[in-house]
């Protein structure tokens, strides 16, 4: 783990963004709680991401489906028998890996080491074992011919690489049988597909139209580590855009535009976002691109954009025997709509958030930390300081935050130095501090100061928000 990375993860619990999930007991490895600060950026992202899917487009409707659903659901899609991913075991430290990962860390060495000809070599060689008839095999012959050690142990001495599914099972009733198995949703699309013509109906939608959903997703990782990156409960931001057979592509490309821009708009610079192209296309699909952002720990995925074509509709309406098919009034003919995902992790968006707000500046001889935050996006928005606790300024601090609460997350902070609470707020990422003096008693004003430029401006308190609300809206990264 970087050293970035790991002031990240320790910037998180200090100031109350995530905790370690159990940590009385130990904690529970890959689960993550949220702290204070952490389910105010998580609610604000979720938010946005809700105004510019659902709010933003009048064809676009929400769904909230449960995580239980009929097994039969996860037949039909594919999950019971497909969804793995391939395990190898170290012998020596007993440390186990996805052997596709391990082939992709191998590429980045030798990258690192200036030897691209070898590297684009193994990862064609990974690419052929990706779409190999046995997978697992030809993942494993990689291994072996490159000689690929274990990061951990140094140790070449693996075990054969084999398939591992990833769902967690359950029981419904109050006996165990393989009658009554269900399963924790690996992912929350399926229920899009199942409330289907539910939606269409009750939406008065007519093809093309969308059906977004936040909700939380499980799955038992191989190897579940890196923070909140990979986790084993998780969130996801969905929607399913369907569209008419042959016009997949038209919507692919348009969604992907829009999706890259969403993330820009978060205050996430360009420079650290790209595009990557699956070696490897899902059973389901015929196109798929991922957005990936330049973490610490290296380009990881942050959203997934899928061409899935009618598989999804196709496979429930052969095993449930109900009509999945589309009656299209502009044509008179039935179809099977094709679909285009986007597919966003709201875990992965606010780690995102907090690798690219992180920042360590030189300010007249000291380390200011500073989390700079999209001011739509940032926990709290404004800090109201009384300058000293007495002559009336509490009361007017504490009038101005109830106004502000109005419009904003606004708190009250009348603990130590002036300065000492500037820094409080910077470290999580708040825009605005709003200090009352005793010049605001007696003719109304208040200081302002920025968080990213540290200027002060003298305005009336009443004029607060209307200053913030247009400084917000002309935020630049």
């Amino acid at each position: 783990m970087s050293d970035l990375f790991e002031k990240i993860v320790s910037l998180s619990k200090r100031r109350g963004f995530i905790f370690q999930s159990s940590e009385v007991y130990g904690g529970l490895s890959a689960t993550y709680d949220y702290g204070p600060l952490g389910v105010e950026l998580k609610r604000n992202v979720s938010q946005r991401w809700w105004n510019s899917m659902v709010y933003k487009h009048s064809n676009i409707s929400g769904l909230d489906a449960s995580i239980l659903m009929h097994p039969s659901v996860w037949k039909a899609s594919g999950h019971v028998d497909a969804f793995n991913d391939p395990l190898i075991d170290d012998k020596t430290s007993k440390m186990r890996y996805r052997a596709d990962q391990l082939i992709e860390g191998h590429i980045e060495k030798l990258r690192r080491k200036g030897k691209d000809e070898e590297a684009d070599r193994v990862y064609q060689a990974l690419v052929d074992a990706l779409n190999a008839e046995d997978m697992a095999k030809g993942l494993y012959e990689v291994i072996m011919a490159e000689e690929i050690r274990s990061p951990d142990s140094g140790m070449f001495d693996w075990t054969e690489v084999r398939q591992f599914n990833l769902m967690f099972d359950t029981h419904a009733g109050p006996v165990k049988s393989t009658d009554n198995k269900i399963y924790l949703r690996p992912e929350t699309a399926q229920g899009i597909f199942v409330n289907f013509h539910n939606v269409r109906e009750t939406g008065r939608h007519q093809v093309p139209f969308g059906i977004a959903q936040i909700g939380k997703a499980f799955r038992n990782e191989i190897v579940a580590r890196q923070f909140i990156f990979r986790m084993r409960e998780f969130e996801q931001m969905e929607m399913q855009y369907f569209v008419k057979p042959g016009s997949q592509m038209e919507a692919f490309e348009a969604w992907r535009e829009e999706r890259m821009q969403w993330h820009v708009d978060n205050g996430i610079r360009a420079s650290k976002l790209r595009w990557h192209e699956h070696e490897k296309l899902a059973h389901y699909a015929d196109a798929a691109f991922d957005i990936q952002y330049e973490f610490p720990i290296g380009w990881q995925e942050v959203e997934g954009i899928h061409s899935r074509t009618d598989f999804d509709l196709k496979a429930h309406q052969e095993h449930s025997g109900k009509k999945m098919e589309y009656f299209d009034p502009q044509t008179n003919e039935k179809y099977l709509p094709f679909v285009v995902e986007t597919s966003a992790g709201l875990d992965r968006t606010i780690l995102t958030l907090l690798c690219e707000a992180y920042r360590e500046e030189e300010v007249d001889g000291d380390t200011r930390l500073v989390m700079k935050f999209h001011p739509k996006l940032a926990p709290i928005t404004v800090a109201l300081f009384p300058l000293v606790k007495k002559d009336g300024m509490p009361e007017m601090a504490k009038k101005l935050q109830s106004d502000l609460q109005e419009h904003f997350l606004a708190v009250y902070d009348e603990k130590g130095a002036i300065g000492r609470r500037y820094r409080r707020m910077d470290e999580v990422g708040t825009p605005y501090c709003v200090t009352i003096d005793g010049e605001s008693t007696s003719d109304g004003t208040v200081t302002v100061r920025d968080r990213d430029t540290m200027e002060q401006v003298r305005i009336p308190a009443e004029k607060v928000a209307s200053y913030m609300i247009e400084s917000i809206a002309n935020w630049k990264p």
